[in-house]
């Protein structure tokens, strides 16, 4: 399958190699300046003046940005190739460097947090450089009431590399080298997962089987790695007083318990309307009475398979961003010819696709597993998409850059949204239109319905496992209840589909981050529709959004556009542009 000059990597933006001097020089230079940020400020945060106050913060920005920068670096080589004991090694060392030097800065937030209302409100009055942080001071003294003793939480700050960081690597470690057999040749999880797209149903379903034997083969150690981390959660909550194992989530993300609880009531209420109605129209085009769970992803049968190259990919993307604003394109542009993407399928290296920031000092890494299926495109558009936000809100600096998750999916969903668009604008037949609106109304289902199901089934994990040890077999039921009530009656469950929770990261990497993608997506499309009904100045509110960074909170982001993520009509008007897909599907039947 030739699909043109795949890029790769170049991350000598970072440093030039393992054993470049710049390596050592930066990390002598953290184990040196958190130490001095300790003696200088431990103890006396209170007396600081703003001046005083703003330069102490400048440097734990900068502390920031030389530990990011490291961590970064090591992090995107062990990505290239997991299974590279030298790779891991690196980043296992470089990860106990930082955390080892980083300890002595564990007071800052403590102490403080510890600062009193009055006194922190009148500073930030006096110095305007000092009150730009102030919405990374309100992150901050939202955890006040979950804080524990400064010698508690250095404690936890120590012992973090051979907790959860060490049953994060072993999970990663054991999928990246696990191997699925089907027809006689090996593959990884990444090639396996992607046969469950294939035209040819019974390649569909030896790959579902291959996975269910696997994952089953090794349930017990991806049971104990879930046991323990949400154990480990749990008796952390416990000790912050978190009202619920979500509550953590919530904060960093700087949301509102009920305004996700409204997202995922409205989400599960459409159900009938999404995800059921959907099935039921894709079985009719399969010419089936029920579906297998190898179906749900399963190109439609009008759909010719077509390999897209990566010239193609390119050109597409370039150009819907492009069509929307010519400096969407532009800051694309650099990914392309600056390597900035990491494109090709290679031995060992991490499945799935992201954009990770870096430092703002640098630039983002997108990383894809591209094998020329239009989902690529689109999976292409959406990395972009996280690449051209974080490009756009580097110029807040290190702590007021990164977006909370809420908004994080925005620009990536976006980017998509556009890509679709100009290729349903451009489709020449109905056939084609039809393929395209089921493949993003699969997109949408996979993004919201199947999302949400994660997170109920995160939320029943959680407090299940506070009731005492979970065996695989319960965390298989747990699963199975989720998928039955998301995915609909139209489904039969192989046996070995019970065990599919234990492939997806999100569990295991970062609780609860699955409902942002619900979030981004309900969110985008709300966007979207005002994009779509001409308002006046789209582009440069976009624009402002998108260099906001986590420099606002969601509602004064949204509010430029006429929007409220409070108010449960928010997330009805996003869900209704899915149905709406739904319904002009449902009318090229008749």
């Amino acid at each position: 399958m030739n699909l043109g000059d795949l890029p790769d990597w170049d991350l000598t933006d970072l440093y030039a190699s393992p054993e470049a001097p710049e390596v050592d020089r930066d990390l002598d230079w953290t184990r040196e300046t958190c130490a001095a940020f300790a003696a200088k400020y431990e103890g006396k945060l209170a007396a600081l003046t703003a001046a005083e106050l703003l330069d102490c913060v400048r440097t734990y920005e900068a502390i920031d940005v030389t530990a990011g920068r490291l961590m970064s670096y090591a992090g995107l080589r062990y990505y290239q190739n997991t299974m590279d004991s030298e790779r891991a090694k690196f980043m296992a060392d470089i990860q106990d460097e930082i955390t080892d030097a980083s300890t002595p800065l564990v007071f800052f937030s403590l102490e403080f947090n510890r600062l009193d209302d009055a006194h922190l409100n009148a500073l930030l009055a006096e110095n305007a450089d000092l009150a730009r942080y102030k919405p990374v001071f309100d992150r901050m003294r939202a955890m006040r009431p979950h804080q524990l003793s400064d010698e508690l939480e250095r404690f936890l700050h120590d012992q973090s590399t051979v907790g959860a960081a060490a049953w994060n690597r072993l999970f990663d470690e054991t999928m990246a080298g696990l191997t699925f057999t089907i027809d006689g040749e090996e593959l990884n999880l990444e090639s396996t997962l992607n046969l469950l797209t294939d035209t040819d149903r019974a390649k569909r379903e030896a790959a579902a089987r291959a996975l269910a034997a696997v994952f089953d083969k090794n349930v017990k150690l991806f049971a104990r790695i879930h046991n323990t981390l949400a154990k480990e959660k749990q008796v952390e909550d416990r000790w912050r007083k978190m009202p619920t194992p979500q509550t953590g989530r919530h904060l960093s993300n700087h949301v509102e318990p009920e305004v996700v609880e409204a997202l995922r009531n409205a989400v599960v209420a459409a159900y009938p309307k999404l995800s059921h109605r959907y099935y039921r129209l894709k079985a009719k085009w399969m010419g089936l009475d029920t579906l297998q769970v190898w179906d749900r992803n399963a190109p439609l049968p009008t759909e010719t398979p077509r390999t897209i190259d990566w010239a193609e990919a390119r050109r597409t993307v370039t150009e819907a961003y492009a069509a929307f604003d010519p400096r969407m394109a532009e800051l694309a542009e650099p990914f392309f010819t600056d390597g900035w993407i990491d494109a090709g399928v290679k031995p060992g290296k991490a499945p799935g696709a992201f954009a990770h920031p870096t430092v703002t000092t640098v630039h983002p890494y997108v990383m894809l597993n591209y094998l020329g299926k239009p989902r690529d495109v689109m999976t292409l558009a959406h990395e972009l998409g996280h690449g051209v936000h974080q490009r756009l809100a580097a110029d807040q600096g290190e702590m007021l850059s990164s977006t909370p998750l809420t908004l994080a999916e925005t620009a990536s969903v976006f980017g998509e949204m556009l890509t679709f668009r100009k290729l349903l604008d451009a489709a020449k037949t109905p056939a084609e239109r039809k393929t395209l609106l089921a493949g993003k109304v699969e997109d949408m289902i996979n993004t919201v319905v199947r999302q949400i199901a994660f997170y109920d089934f995160e939320c029943k994990l959680h407090a299940a496992r506070a009731e005492g040890e979970l065996t695989p077999d319960d965390i298989n039921a747990l699963w199975m209840s989720v998928q039955a009530q998301s995915l609909g009656d139209v489904f039969e469950f192989m046996d070995g589909y019970e065990t599919f929770w234990s492939y997806i990261p999100h569990f295991v990497h970062s609780p609860f981050y699955v409902y942002a993608y619900a979030f981004g997506d309900g969110l985008v499309n709300a966007l979207y529709a005002v994009y779509a009904e001409g308002d006046a100045g789209f582009q440069d509110k976009y624009f402002e959004m998108l260099k906001a960074g986590g420099s606002k909170h969601h509602k004064e982001l949204l509010a430029p556009f006429g929007l409220d993520a409070s108010d449960p009509a928010f997330w009805d008007r996003g869900l209704s542009m899915i149905a709406g897909f739904i319904d002009e599907l449902e009318a090229m039947e008749d």
